[in-house]
């Protein structure tokens, strides 16, 4: 008998079907037992005369027949006749896996990772993270971007610094990519329009619920622009395309957290960043540090400016200082002080960061010695732009800092499958 997938109930009404999954749960009666059935696909109630014997976590394969059953949540059951188990629990779970929810502290369910896991409450995170990446997919391509992938060992940083990973690389030292910024910008002179969704390594020692040491950048790169603003009016649709994608499919995964998503505005309010300050600071009596542009309560404050005012959860936060952003930022014609850079938040959290970039190579590297950057290792991407780079911008998405806010997770390390911070490497 060939499997049945648990999603297959109503063409299978009345009939005979093997059925296969994991149990999550179990319930004995004194003339009836239950067996609620997971695989892929969906989950079930099994029906069976007898006591079963089976435990919570093991695989079973499952014959019976299909019923309607409107007292059931899953609108059918399985009137089972046997049930085989082909994988058996050697020792007992390490937390009771019945429950709606887990309530365990972070460190227990990082520990337990690959039990943890198969919690629905946990699949969903991942199941709502699987429809975020390929919609983003769909969107860029849609909006005539051609994927590209980047390599993540190379011969010097990114972003310059020391938040970089050094490798050995045969007889050589690499670093591990910071973002794959140089080179989206040099394929924008190959197809105008690119993006990448890849593992970006960033060597902050951070102890907080938003940073991971190694994410899923999801990277977008255009040219041929008139200024920053078609960058950011290029993100802010791409957002909105993204997220309806998300609504609706994975509608039943955002039901699991009580979550409803807003549609994102026509048109995301933008700021920049010495007039947000100065509102915040109006409005809610909080200052922000002279030690950054802007801090966490800073962007909280911002949000609910943004949600209060223009009923949006999103806000583009623009105009950062020229000292503050990466050499390669185009600076503001009009204030060289400042930058043509952003940052899109979301529910008071920044998700994304970009700009319009330096496209002429005498800019770039007066721009450099500004800064203090040396060009040595970058003569690859240097040399591009004397071969006529169009006018171009783009930016860097975290793709677990949008799940974990539209979540409200209370950390970034619930969005990942296997988190890397300062201390964890394992599983």
């Amino acid at each position: 008998m060939e499997r049945t997938l648990l999603n297959q109930m109503a063409e299978n009404d009345g009939k005979k079907i093997l059925v296969e999954g994991r149990v999550l749960n179990t319930r004995n009666l004194s003339n009836v037992s239950f067996v609620i059935l997971q695989d892929r696909a969906a989950t079930i109630q099994c029906v069976f005369e007898k006591e079963t014997g089976v435990k919570p976590g093991e695989a079973v394969s499952i014959v019976g027949t299909v019923k309607k059953e409107p007292r059931s949540k899953y609108g059918y059951e399985i009137q089972g006749e046997t049930l085989e188990v082909v994988s058996k629990l050697v020792e007992d779970l390490p937390f009771d896996m019945t429950k709606n929810e887990l309530n365990l502290n972070l460190d227990t369910l990082l520990d337990h990772r690959p039990v943890s896991l198969r919690h629905p409450k946990v699949q969903a995170i991942f199941r709502l993270y699987d429809i975020l990446l390929k919609s983003y997919e769909m969107v860029m391509r849609e909006e005539g971007f051609t994927e590209i992938k980047t390599p993540k060992l190379l011969g010097s940083a990114t972003e310059g610094g020391a938040n970089f990973f050094k490798v050995k690389y045969f007889e050589q030292e690499a670093t591990l990519a910071q973002s794959p910024q140089f080179y989206k910008q040099i394929m924008v002179g190959v197809f105008e329009r690119v993006f990448e969704i890849g593992s970006v390594f960033r060597a902050e020692p951070h102890y907080t619920t938003r940073h991971v040491n190694e994410y899923i950048g999801i990277d977008g790169e255009m040219g041929f622009i008139k200024d920053f603003r078609d960058v950011t009016e290029m993100l802010g649709r791409v957002m909105r395309k993204m997220f309806a994608a998300i609504a609706t499919e994975g509608k039943q995964y955002l039901d699991l957290y009580g979550v409803t998503l807003m549609d994102v505005p026509e048109k995301i309010p933008h700021f920049k960043l010495a007039e947000i300050k100065e509102l915040i600071k109006k409005e809610y009596g909080h200052v922000v540090p002279p030690t950054t542009d802007i801090d966490p309560k800073g962007e909280l404050f911002a949000g609910q400016y943004a949600k209060e005012k223009f009923n949006s959860d999103f806000v583009f936060i623009t105009h950062y200082p020229w000292s503050d952003r990466p050499f390669y930022t185009m600076p503001d014609p009009e204030n060289p002080a400042e930058t043509l850079g952003f940052d899109l938040l979301y529910k008071g959290m920044e998700i994304a960061s970009g700009g319009q970039r330096i496209h002429e190579y005498a800019q770039l590297i007066e721009n450099m010695g500004k800064k203090g950057v040396k060009p040595a290792g970058m003569e690859a991407y240097l040399n591009v732009f004397k071969y006529a780079m169009p006018p171009h911008g783009g930016w860097g998405l975290g793709s677990e800092r949008i799940i974990q806010q539209i979540l409200g997770l209370g950390s970034i390390k619930e969005a990942v499958l296997f988190p890397r911070d300062v201390k964890r490497l394992a599983p």
